[in-house]
C-alpha cells in the first residue's frame, strides 16, 4: 500500500472586521455640529484677544518711512490678526506719499509682519524761488522741502502758475519726463552728477555739474541713448571738467563737441 501524504492544514482565512457606517441623518448631525464647532471657534478668535495683534513689525524703506507707516496702523494694535485684511491695510497706507506699497502676512499669534517698497528720491521739483517738492523715480510728489540747498539732487524747474500736489504723480511735461530721465542714469554713467533736467515738449537735456549737456530728445530708447552717451564720453576722454554738449536723440547719428571741437561720430 502507497503511504499516506498528510494533508496541510488550510489557513483560516480573516475576515476585517465589517465597518458600521453611521445612518446618513446622522452623518449629517454630526458634519453640522463639527461646523458650528468651527465657526464657534473662529467667530471665537475674531471677537477676543486670543490673536491680537500686539506687535507691528515693519521692515524696509528708510527709518522715517518705517516710523509714518508704524504710526498709520497703530489704530490695528489690538485688533484681531483675522479681521486685519489687505483693504483696510492699503487704506491706512494710501495717504503716505513715500511709499510705492506693502506687503503683509499674520505671524500668530501677535504680530503683524509689513514689508515696504519705498519711493526712490530723485529729482527736486522748483517752482520760482521759495517753492520745492521732493520727486521720486516714478515722479510722485513726495513732500515739500524747506532746505533745498542740502540736498545734492538734480533740479528741474516748471513754472510759477503749475500746481503741485503732494502725493500726486507729475504730468509728463511738468517733471514727470525729468524724474524718469533721472531716474535712468546709474551713478557711474557720467564723470559728473546731473545737475538739473530741462525737459518739455520736444526737449529733455540733462545738465551735468561741469556744463556738459546730454541731449536726448525725449524718452524713447532712453537707457539705450544714456549707454551710447557713455561709451562716446569714455571714448573721447571726457573728463569732470568737460563742457559742450552730446546730443544723442538719434541713436544712429550722435553728434560731441567738447570744447571747440565737433566731433560726429555717425554716418
Amino acid at each position: 500500500m502507497a503511504p499516506r501524504t498528510r494533508e496541510r492544514p488550510r489557513a483560516r482565512e480573516t475576515r476585517a472586521p465589517a465597518r458600521r457606517l453611521l445612518p446618513p441623518a446622522r452623518a449629517a448631525a454630526v458634519l453640522v455640529a463639527v461646523l458650528v464647532l468651527a465657526g464657534g471657534a473662529y467667530a471665537a478668535a475674531l471677537e477676543t484677544s486670543v490673536f491680537a495683534v500686539q506687535k507691528l513689525d515693519v521692515v524696509g524703506g528708510t527709518p522715517q518711512v518705517r516710523r509714518e507707516v508704524r504710526a498709520a496702523l497703530a489704530t490695528e494694535l489690538g485688533r484681531s490678526l483675522l479681521q486685519i485684511g489687505s483693504a483696510q491695510i492699503e487704506r491706512r497706507i494710501a495717504p503716505l506719499p513715500d511709499l510705492v506699497g506693502v506687503s503683509f502676512d499674520r505671524r500668530f499669534p501677535h504680530t503683524l509682519h509689513v514689508r515696504i517698497r519705498a519711493e526712490r528720491p530723485v529729482l527736486l521739483l522748483r517752482r520760482g524761488k521759495d517753492d520745492t517738492w521732493l520727486v521720486s523715480a516714478r515722479g510722485r510728489v513726495m513732500r515739500a522741502l524747506r532746505t533745498p540747498r542740502l540736498s545734492s539732487l538734480p533740479r528741474t524747474w516748471v513754472s510759477s502758475s503749475t500746481q503741485v500736489t503732494v502725493g500726486e504723480l507729475l504730468p509728463a511735461h511738468e517733471g514727470g519726463t525729468a524724474a524718469v530721465a533721472v531716474a535712468a542714469v546709474g551713478r557711474a554713467t557720467f564723470a559728473t552728477p546731473v545737475r538739473f533736467v530741462r525737459s518739455g515738449a520736444s526737449e529733455l537735456t540733462l545738465v551735468l555739474r561741469s556744463g556738459l549737456e546730454i541731449r536726448l530728445g525725449d524718452v524713447s530708447d532712453l537707457r539705450l541713448k544714456l549707454a551710447i552717451a557713455r561709451r562716446i564720453l569714455h571714448a573721447a576722454g571726457a573728463t569732470a571738467a568737460a563742457s559742450g554738449y552730446l546730443d544723442v536723440s538719434v541713436p544712429e547719428r550722435p553728434v560731441l563737441k567738447l570744447l571747440n571741437a565737433q566731433v560726429s561720430t555717425g554716418a
